[in-house]
């Protein structure tokens, strides 16, 4: 049998993704984007101390070591910067023209695994690759 639980943390993932568009726009009515953007990485950071402590597994930081906190670190830093122009187009325009152009993400994460990780991709995901890219463009203009 195969394991699908990737499959449930993909579909929280995206619910719980959804909800960051929808509180964020709502909390940059009278906030700049880059304060918010401070304030709700300060609460990441905050809650994932809790869960580490919680779970045990807070000694497993100082085995971190190399080339991985390197990737990690700038896995990081491409997310803070994604962040801060995520939460300032929110703030400027509408999250559901936005959000497609933000989900561009998805046909340039799988073009770079396809370069980078050297992952395989058919001509049938590529199709649905130039699908969801015509959607999303359909969706914003």
């Amino acid at each position: 049998m195969v394991d699908n639980k990737w499959l449930l943390y993909a579909g929280l993932s995206a619910v719980f993704a959804s909800l960051v568009a929808i509180f964020g726009k709502i909390g940059l009515d009278t906030l700049d984007s880059t304060v918010a953007t401070a304030i709700r990485s300060f609460v990441m950071a905050a809650f994932f101390i809790v869960v580490l402590i919680t779970s045990g597994l807070w000694t497993k930081i100082g085995e971190v070591r190399g080339s991985a906190l390197i990737w990690i670190s700038l896995s990081g830093l491409a997310g803070a910067i994604s962040w801060l122009f995520y939460f300032r187009a929110i703030q400027l325009g509408s999250v559901t023209k936005v959000i497609p152009i933000d989900k561009m993400s998805i046909p340039l994460t799988i073009l770079f695994s396809v370069i980078f990780l050297h992952e395989k991709f058919s001509p049938r995901h590529w199709l649905g690759v130039v699908i969801l890219v015509s959607g999303a463009v359909i969706i914003s203009i």
